[in-house]
């Protein structure tokens, strides 16, 4: 009778440890979801530390160094071509001298989510206009425009849907270097790389030099 005694009183304590136990343990797991988030929303900033040297503080990027102006890129666009440098989809082509500097920075990301904070990090940041560097015919380009606002849209803004990227107040240089490497082969030739490859055969419809000064002198009078 004793023995029984006992045994029901270690029992009764037993479940009656458990409820403040429980309840700690969820506090614990409610205050770790309040600090991820707050760490996710700083975390991006921190992770773009690495960016900085070449894109700057403020994502407007740096021509001299090849650095495109990211400030106000969707995150779902920066976070899919981050994923193809990772990956090997980009920046592994020998003439592709700025994807190969670009490449091992991504490479420096530890994880997954290391790559979306610093993605929706960069949306944050406010468009940075830049003027033109370069002369070319807008009214010319215009009509070449045609065959991209199927994909990016009449006024340059982007489609998710279609994997196309914001263009519109993307530096003209950048542009011009971009479709030059579709035409060449340099993008949009790796068979994982969907979006690039049904990027090449619409860059390729320009005919030359002009037309790629032209098309991208238009897009340059397009409104973010």
């Amino acid at each position: 009778m004793h023995k029984f005694q006992k045994s029901a009183l270690y029992r009764i304590a037993s479940r009656s440890l458990r409820l403040p136990l429980a309840l700690v343990i969820g506090g614990l797991a409610l205050s770790g979801c309040r600090m991820g988030a707050t760490d996710a929303a700083t975390r991006g900033q921190e992770v773009f530390e690495t960016c900085v040297p070449c894109h700057n503080s403020d994502g407007s990027g740096n021509a001299a160094v090849g650095a495109p102006n990211i400030a106000g890129m969707k995150a779902w666009y920066v976070e899919r071509e981050v994923d193809k440098f990772r990956a090997g989809v980009r920046g592994m082509h020998f003439n592709d001298v700025e994807g190969m500097r670009m490449r091992p920075m991504v490479l420096s990301l530890a994880s997954e989510e290391d790559v979306k904070a610093v993605a929706h990090y960069v949306e944050t940041l406010p468009p940075v206009p830049h003027g033109s560097s370069f002369p070319g015919d807008p009214k010319a380009g215009a009509a070449l425009y045609a065959t991209c606002g199927a994909c990016h849209g009449d006024t340059g803004a982007g489609n998710q849907d279609l994997g196309a990227p914001r263009i519109a107040g993307v530096d003209d240089w950048y542009l011009a270097t971009e479709l030059r490497k579709f035409r060449s082969g340099v993008r949009g030739t790796n068979p994982k790389d969907r979006e690039g490859r049904l990027m090449r055969p619409m860059a390729r419809t320009l005919a030359n030099e002009d037309a790629i000064r032209n098309v991208v002198a238009y897009v340059e009078t397009l409104k973010p």
